[in-house]
C-alpha cells in the first residue's frame, strides 16, 4: 500500500460518466478485487507530482472544484472517478500531474451505480476526506464505506434529486442551482446543509475562458449539447424572425440530434453554422466564443449551465430564457438579459444594440471565479485542517 496516498488529505469526485461496453459476466468479488488493488495488479495510487503553487485551476466544471480545493490547500490529492461498463477498465490516467482520473468496473447498468471495483479500492486504500458525488449517484455500500468522508451531492441537472432517499440520507451537504432546489432538499432532509453553489457556473476559471482579439464573425453563439432539453428550436425560431444578416454559431460537444438540428436550420433558411458533435477542446471553445457578440442559453428544464459564466469570462453578455429553472441568478444588468421564448428575437436585437452596457467578465471576476466559490464552500463545510 502506498502510505503517502493513504495518509494525505484527499478529495474524490465521482461523476456519473460511463464508458466502455457491458460484458455478459458477473462482477469479480470484493475480496478478489481487494487482492488485485493491494498487489498493484489493478493499478496503484499516486500523489500529485506538481507543487501546489504551480497548480492551474483549469478545464470544465468537473475539474474546477477539485483543482480549486487543491490550489487552496484544503486537500493534498484530487481525483475524478468514472464508471466502466466492462470488467476491465483502462488504467488510471496520469497525464495531468495534479489530477488523477480512475475508471472503475460497474456491476451493472442500474443507477445509482454499484461497483465492487470501486468499493474494493476504498476498502484497500481508505475513504477520501471529501467525497463529491454528482448526478445519478453510487450505491449505498460505497457511501457507507465512506462514512468518515465529508460527502457532497449535486444533481448537475434540473431535478434536485437524482438519487433515492436511501442514498441521499448519507450526504452532509447538497449543492443546488437555485433556491427552490434547496427548499426541496430541506423537505426531504430538514437537517441537511444546503447551498446555492452550482458547480458549473461557480468555480469559474478565468484562465480557461477569456476574451481574444479578432473579428466578431457571429452575432450569436450557443454552446450546448445537441439534445432536446437545450431547446435549440427557441434560437432557430427567433432567428427566423430576424433579418437574414444575423448569423449564429452552434457548438455541440455531444448529443444525438446533430443531424436533426442541421436539417431544421436548412428548412428555416437561417444563417447558422455548426461545430460538432463531437466537441472540441476548451481552447477551441474559447476561440469560437470570441468570434461572437453574445451568448445564449435557451433551455428551461436545465441545471445551472456552466456555460453561463464561461461565456461571460470570454467577454460575452448572455441572453437566457426567462423560464430557465436554475442559474438566472447569474444574469444581472452587467452580465446580460432574459427573454421569454416567444420574445427571444427582440431580446437578441436589444442586446446587440446595447453591447457597450455590459461588463460580463468583470462581474464574474468579482463574484464567481473559483477563489470566491471555494471560500464559500469552506465556510459552509466549516472545514478546518481536513477534519469533518
Amino acid at each position: 500500500m502506498n502510505r503517502e496516498y493513504s495518509t494525505k488529505k484527499r478529495l474524490v469526485v465521482i461523476s456519473d460518466y460511463q464508458a466502455g461496453w457491458y460484458e455478459p459476466s458477473s462482477p469479480l468479488s470484493i475480496e478478489e478485487l481487494r487482492g488485485q488493488w493491494a498487489s498493484g495488479a489493478r493499478g496503484s495510487p499516486s500523489a500529485a507530482k506538481q507543487p501546489i503553487q504551480d497548480v492551474m485551476v483549469w478545464g470544465g466544471y468537473i475539474e474546477r472544484l477539485p483543482l480549486a480545493c487543491l490550489k487552496m490547500g484544503i486537500v493534498d490529492i484530487v481525483e475524478i472517478w468514472t464508471h466502466w461498463r466492462g470488467a476491465h477498465p483502462p488504467p488510471q490516467d496520469l497525464t495531468n500531474p495534479v489530477l488523477v482520473r480512475r475508471s472503475f468496473a460497474m456491476n451493472g447498468p442500474e443507477a445509482p451505480f454499484a461497483s465492487n471495483d470501486m468499493l474494493a479500492h476504498i476498502i484497500t486504500f481508505g475513504a477520501p476526506d471529501i467525497l463529491c458525488v454528482w448526478g445519478l449517484g453510487v450505491s449505498e455500500d460505497i457511501l457507507v464505506a465512506c462514512k468518515s468522508s465529508y460527502k457532497i451531492y449535486n444533481s448537475i441537472d434540473a431535478p434536485t434529486w437524482r438519487v433515492p432517499r436511501s442514498i441521499s440520507q448519507h450526504f452532509d451537504l447538497v449543492l443546488t442551482g437555485a433556491l427552490w432546489q434547496s427548499q426541496e432538499v430541506k423537505r426531504r432532509h430538514p437537517e441537511m446543509k444546503t447551498a446555492v453553489l452550482p458547480i458549473g457556473p461557480e468555480f469559474a476559471s478565468d484562465s480557461t475562458f477569456y476574451p481574444l482579439d479578432g473579428p466578431r464573425l457571429y452575432d450569436v453563439i450557443y454552446v450546448a449539447a445537441a439534445q432536446a432539453y437545450k431547446r435549440h428550436d427557441i434560437l432557430f425560431d427567433a432567428l427566423a424572425k430576424l433579418p437574414s444578416s444575423i448569423r449564429a454559431l452552434c457548438v455541440c460537444g455531444y448529443g444525438e440530434l446533430g443531424d436533426i438540428l442541421r436539417a431544421q436550420v436548412q428548412a428555416l433558411g437561417i444563417a447558422v453554422d455548426f461545430v460538432g458533435p463531437p466537441g472540441v477542446r476548451y481552447a477551441d471553445v474559447n476561440r469560437l466564443m470570441s468570434q461572437a457578440k453574445i451568448g445564449v442559453v435557451c433551455g428551461i428544464n436545465d441545471g445551472a449551465p456552466a456555460i453561463l459564466t464561461e461565456y461571460m469570462l470570454a467577454g460575452l453578455p448572455v441572453l437566457a430564457n426567462s423560464a430557465l429553472v436554475c442559474g438566472l441568478q447569474y444574469i444581472t444588468s452587467h452580465t446580460g438579459a432574459t427573454a421569454a421564448a416567444d420574445d427571444f428575437d427582440h431580446g437578441i436585437l436589444s442586446m446587440l444594440d446595447n453591447l457597450s452596457n455590459y461588463s460580463p467578465r468583470q462581474a464574474v471576476l468579482d463574484n464567481w471565479t473559483w477563489p470566491h466559490s471555494v471560500r464559500k464552500l469552506c465556510e459552509i463545510m466549516d472545514w478546518h485542517a481536513g477534519q469533518k
